[in-house]
């Protein structure tokens, strides 16, 4: 312990911080009250803050404009063409390099504010303070890159770990800040990976009774989410995964149990969840096949369908999700109308 009682000193040594963020993140699970130890420890809060908010400054002074502004300065002076390009490609492999390192630095920021998150001592005062905010920014890049999909996940395994808990303070206040957008976005245009844990985060905040309301509070927002669905739908007929496949589902059961989305999914339904076209991963998962033929069943139905029964949280397992954090190793990085007759928002 008392390396790291060292480690939680050294985060408010800059010249020290990347060796203490790596250190702490790999104890992360051995030490049971290392939330409470970081929460209560002066200025390593501010620190991680820090580490977070540096990158996105960083990020925002190379990417927008920098490198052309180089190359108009260069090429006035003449540079010999062959040079010139040598001296690009070195400057390119240099700057991802550097956003490499400090993607995994941040990572290992974000995976010690996963553990206030995850912590039942911790997580209130972690909300009140507002910390999802600032992982924002990294859930709203369109960036693709590599250091920025581990940036993406590792953000995302802080929501996800936040919304396992079920409780409704939780699933309040994210939805208050904004969550869903940003779940959306990446469900549509994420890696399979980064898809699988937005929906999972989806998935949580409707089986929430007040995150089913919300999302179905004005037919806009019902819809949004519901042609977010289809798409992922498509894409899967794709692309397949059964994984994804499983927390879509979820989605689709427990949207189900709102009378008014159920009429309108009647209507919506992409194609390839009435044919065959997941028959292979759904024989080989009984439990998502039920689920889906369950959810067919109730939308199919039609309004005022005797049989809709409610499928809540305690019909379904609590989806725990396994969020695997990038490994901390520089060199580890590859390359309108009211939905519910209520007033609208």
């Amino acid at each position: 312990m008392e390396s790291v009682y060292q480690s939680i000193k050294d985060l408010n040594k800059v010249e020290l911080r990347e060796e203490a963020l790596k250190e702490l993140s790999k104890k992360r699970e051995g030490v049971t009250e290392l939330a409470p130890l970081l929460w209560h420890s002066p200025g390593a809060i501010a620190a991680l803050l820090q580490e977070i908010y540096s990158y996105r400054i960083h990020d925002f002074d190379l990417n927008h404009g920098f490198e052309e502004l180089l190359i108009k300065g260069l090429k006035s002076y003449n540079y010999d063409p062959i040079e010139f390009e040598a001296y690009l490609g070195n400057l390119r492999k240099n700057n991802f390099y550097f956003k490499a390192v400090q993607s995994n630095r941040v990572c290992n920021a974000l995976a010690l504010l996963q553990v206030l998150a995850a912590h039942h001592e911790t997580r209130t005062q972690f909300l009140h303070a507002n910390i999802p905010f600032y992982l924002y920014p990294f859930l709203n890049t369109n960036n693709q890159s590599r250091p920025f999909e581990y940036l993406r996940l590792t953000s995302l395994g802080v929501i996800g770990t936040l919304v396992k808990t079920d409780e409704p303070d939780v699933i309040a206040f994210l939805l208050s800040s904004g969550i869903i957008p940003h779940c959306l976005t990446i469900m549509e245009h994420g890696s399979e990976l980064s898809r699988t844990v937005a929906t999972f985060i989806m998935e949580k905040l409707l089986l929430d009774d007040y995150g089913l309301q919300y999302i179905c509070q004005t037919f806009e927002r019902f819809k949004h989410v519901a042609s977010i669905l289809t798409a992922v739908v498509n894409h899967l007929a794709r692309e397949p995964s059964g994984r994804l496949l499983k927390h879509v589902v979820r989605c689709y059961l427990r949207l189900s149990d709102h009378a008014n989305a159920r009429t309108q999914l009647s209507t919506m339904l992409p194609a390839s969840l009435l044919d065959n076209t997941f028959q292979n991963f759904l024989d080989k998962d009984p439990s998502t096949k039920r689920w889906l033929s369950m959810a067919m069943r109730t939308i199919l139905g039609g309004p005022g369908n005797a049989d809709a029964q409610p499928h809540s949280g305690m019909d379904l397992p609590h989806g725990n999700m396994s969020i695997n954090l990038p490994d901390s190793r520089p060199g580890s990085i590859p390359g309108g109308a009211n939905l519910s007759g209520g007033g609208s928002n």
